[in-house]
């Protein structure tokens, strides 16, 4: 499954904010923005709005375009490996053994001394 834009903004935010060693209280006192909502904008739930974000990139002190380009980098390789997966997927189908369907009926006929004794 692919990376959501929320999912990877709020990645690129936490991993941001940890490496500053830096709360979730902290930020959100600077950013002014309720520490339930950074919770959910970080953990990719709710989706932030532009004013939101670069409040948020204010008080990380980190420019707007370095989160976007983490995040772009993200959802390139996140594309990647689905496209990965998906390649895989089509190569296991194709080397798997042929299956007869379900709805398909087979019918063996009897041997030939069994219908010779009928």
């Amino acid at each position: 499954m692919a990376l959501l834009l929320r999912e990877a903004l709020g990645d690129s935010l936490r991993r941001t904010r940890v490496a500053q060693s830096r709360t979730l209280r902290e930020v959100s006192n600077t950013a002014r923005v309720s520490l339930g909502y950074l919770s959910e904008v970080e953990r990719g739930r709710k989706e932030a709005s532009s004013e939101l974000l670069a409040a948020i990139c204010d008080a990380l002190a980190v420019p707007l375009a370095d989160v976007m380009s983490d995040v772009s980098e993200s959802l390139s390789e996140s594309t990647l490996a689905a496209r990965r997966e998906d390649a895989d997927k089509v190569a296991l189908t194709e080397d798997a053994s042929p299956r007869i369907a379900g709805e398909t009926r087979v019918v063996i006929p009897a041997p030939a001394r069994a219908l010779a004794a009928a």
